[in-house]
């Protein structure tokens, strides 16, 4: 699973918009925007922010 398709996932099971999932992570809605859309990676500690949200969610993603 790519990293936009991760995003999309997440908040489609949370229910949750791109500005939600902004706020719950500590990022700007842009920034949701331009990974979920554009395909754009994150940085090492963005990236390790989301992962622990996921955590804490209970979803799990394969490698």
């Amino acid at each position: 699973m790519t990293f936009p398709e991760k995003i999309k996932y997440v908040r489609a099971k949370l229910l949750l918009s791109q500005e939600d999932l902004a706020s719950k992570i500590g990022v700007s809605f842009a920034t949701i925007n331009r990974w979920e859309k554009k395909g754009i990676e994150p940085q090492f500690l963005t990236k390790a922010k989301f992962e622990k949200f996921c955590d804490e969610q209970g979803i799990k993603f394969e490698e």
